[in-house]
């Protein structure tokens, strides 16, 4: 984004600033409109059972396969199974998804 600004800053004198800084604005608010239906979706599937959730993951990681080697959605579906039963066994805690995007966001 610092990029197309600096693109804004560079082309207002010859007339086209005001065009760029517009096709931004609207790009923005898709981007925040587009943010918020994620989120809105995040929410629901993070209040599901943990088997949904797990199968949920599944479902979502073959929808992004794009290849027919069925052993990577297998060796996924294998990891997630390790750390569910991880989870069950107590040895990780899982925490919540604010903590998880604050790490994130720490990286």
């Amino acid at each position: 984004m610092r990029g197309f600004m600096r693109k804004v800053q560079l082309t207002a004198g010859l007339g086209i600033g005001s065009k760029l800084a517009a096709a931004e604005s609207r790009f923005s608010a898709r981007l925040l409109a587009m943010n918020a239906h994620v989120d809105h979706i995040l929410d629901e599937a993070l209040g599901l059972p943990p088997d949904e959730r797990s199968a949920l993951t599944v479902a979502l990681l073959d929808s992004l396969e794009g290849s027919d080697d069925s052993s990577i959605a297998e060796a996924w579906r294998q990891e997630i199974k390790a750390r569910q039963a991880a989870l069950r066994a107590g040895t990780v805690k899982a925490v919540s998804w604010a903590e998880a995007k604050t790490r994130l966001s720490a990286l």
